[in-house]
């Protein structure tokens, strides 16, 4: 109890540390969220899996909070993630790329013995699925990381009710390092998420609630995951509804998020977070309800509705199609003592 307490601690401090002291490298190097009207590094995301990997890790190496074998597996797996992750920023891959290293992430830490075949090829194209839709939530500040927060508490909670200890700290050191990383990111912004922490929360957050949820049925199962994992699907939903219905193709970005919507709707920037949080919260609180009996297993179908409205409700809302920076907040990308135009590209 007192290690988690500390743990948590020092991966709070030493994410928030970190994302301070990588800003400006972050900065000269040209890592950067091209996405935005304002050059940010997209270093936070380094931050946060350097807190956490440094903080489980010595509690697995010291014996003080030994993770598992599964547990260790996962956090290896994922940090393989992050290294992809972070690829993808320097070079700009293709989303392709990271996800399928991702996905073969996801086929190694699936308990296969519990699951079958079959169930753990589906378990691990979820774990993929979420991952991808975390990182593409990652569009404002604050969002990414304040549902990163509220989910980690979410599956740790449920994982504290399966006893996993090891799988309950390291989400609560997760969800410590995302609260030193909303430290930098909350609007406006200082350090953005990028894909390294995006894949890596993702990751980290739906392997632990297939973790989590080893040995259940299968169909209350997958209302929990959903549960739990209720608005980054719903972003993700909205996303690929609004791009078909205007013709557009899915993999093109846009400003069609589910951030975007809410502040066409009139929400501040900071409005639209709390609102995407108070969403998160309320939906990973039913699967932790259903998930440790104290409600029914038909309480996720008002999860299911809330996202239905929301997704119907949003995809009349203008999202798609590019709006032009304005001369006067033209952006600059930074390399060494060299000033140069960047490209912004709304998505």
């Amino acid at each position: 109890m007192l290690y988690g307490i500390a743990a948590a601690i020092a991966a709070l401090l030493l994410a928030a540390l970190l994302a301070g002291l990588l800003r400006v490298p972050g900065l000269r190097l040209g890592l950067v969220d091209r996405r935005r009207a304002r050059p940010v590094p997209v270093v936070g995301g380094m931050a946060v899996v350097l807190a956490t990997v440094l903080v489980a890790g010595v509690g697995e190496w010291t014996g003080v909070a030994p993770l598992g074998a599964g547990v260790g597996a996962l956090l290896g797996a994922a940090a393989g993630v992050a290294a992809l992750g972070l690829v993808a920023d320097v070079w700009r891959l293709r989303a392709r790329v990271p996800l399928a290293g991702t996905a073969v992430a996801a086929l190694c830490v699936v308990p296969y013995e519990d699951t079958g075949v079959v169930g753990g090829v589906l378990a691990a194209a979820w774990v993929t699925g979420v991952a991808g839709a975390f990182r593409a939530l990652d569009h404002a500040d604050g969002l990414a990381g304040t549902v990163g927060v509220v989910t980690a508490f979410g599956v740790g909670a449920c994982a504290a009710v399966e006893v996993l200890d090891g799988l309950a700290v390291l989400l609560s050191v997760l969800a410590a390092a995302l609260t030193g990383f909303l430290m930098h990111n909350w609007h406006p912004a200082r350090v953005a998420f990028g894909g390294c922490g995006a894949l890596f929360t993702g990751f980290v957050l739906a392997s632990a609630a297939v973790l989590a949820r080893t040995g259940y049925d299968a169909v209350p199962s997958a209302g929990v995951l959903f549960a739990l994992t209720a608005v980054v699907s719903v972003d993700a939903v909205l996303v690929v509804l609004a791009r078909r219905l205007a013709g557009r193709p899915v993999t093109r970005r846009g400003p069609d998020h589910l951030g975007h919507r809410l502040r066409r709707l009139g929400l501040t920037s900071r409005g639209a977070t709390v609102v995407v949080g108070a969403g998160a919260f309320a939906s990973v609180l039913v699967g932790v309800l259903v998930h440790g009996g104290w409600a029914d297993a038909g309480a996720v179908w008002w999860v299911a509705g809330g996202g239905v409205v929301a997704v119907l409700g949003l995809v009349c809302v203008k999202g798609a199609g590019a709006r032009a920076v304005p001369a006067a907040r033209a952006s600059v990308q930074v390399r060494g003592d060299v000033r140069r135009p960047l490209r912004v590209r709304n998505g």
